[in-house]
């Protein structure tokens, strides 16, 4: 019997696209539920009563929630690309940044836009991604997870993609190749990616939202 692979998301959050980019390495065939948040399905609260949020993959009847855990589910599940490493070191470590980009990093970038580009905020937003930059450099790979991505840039997707429309959205910029050259390299390189590339909703669309959410348009 063929796997039932449903997908409950919204196509211009990172968090869905995590997932999104996961299934497509994977090679993995599944039905997208599009969710508007203001009015969420019911399938939705039944899937996810604790947090009520997308993204939710549903496998053959069993929901899954919080982005990074349904990308290690699927590499569990289905085999193909790898996207956790097999040594359970290098699995540690992957987690372990993983997890800094979503408490430390994300919070961070996302209080330089409410602040209004404050220079501390800034200051301080840029201290967190130097620790990123300055792993990259000593990893001396194309990805955080080697030649291939893996799972800290499935993590960082956000970074890669999302950053950049923000700053056109709002005119701060700090994300520079001046000051972060690695980092800027591996945005490209990720986003450039087929399996990457496919799946990232349109950016005019993107920056429109974002110049709407900050007050710009």
């Amino acid at each position: 019997m063929a796997d039932e692979v449903k997908l409950y998301g919204l196509g211009g959050s990172p968090f869905v696209c995590r997932v999104k980019i996961a299934l497509n390495m994977k090679g993995i065939k599944y039905e997208n539920f599009e969710e508007d948040l203001g009015n969420k399905s019911a399938d939705l609260l039944k899937y996810n009563p604790v947090h009520k949020k997308v993204p939710v993959l549903v496998h053959n009847g069993n929901p899954i929630s919080e982005s990074l855990v349904i990308v290690e589910y699927i590499d569990d599940v289905w085999k193909g690309l790898p996207i956790l490493p097999q040594d359970p070191y290098e699995k540690a470590l992957a987690r372990f940044w993983a997890k800094f980009v979503d408490d430390k990093c994300m919070p961070a970038v996302y209080k330089v836009f409410g602040s209004k580009g404050d220079e501390q905020v800034v200051a301080e937003a840029c201290e967190q991604m130097q620790i990123l930059e300055n792993e990259l450099k000593v990893k001396g790979t194309k990805f955080f997870g080697g030649d291939n991505i893996g799972l800290v840039d499935i993590a960082a997707d956000f970074m890669a993609y999302w950053l950049g429309i923000i700053e056109e959205a709002t005119e701060i910029k700090f994300f520079t190749k001046d000051k972060f050259p690695k980092l800027t390299e591996w945005a490209d390189h990720f986003v450039n990616c087929e399996i990457v590339k496919e799946i990232l909703p349109p950016r005019e669309d993107m920056v429109s939202f974002f110049k709407k959410r900050f007050g710009k348009a």
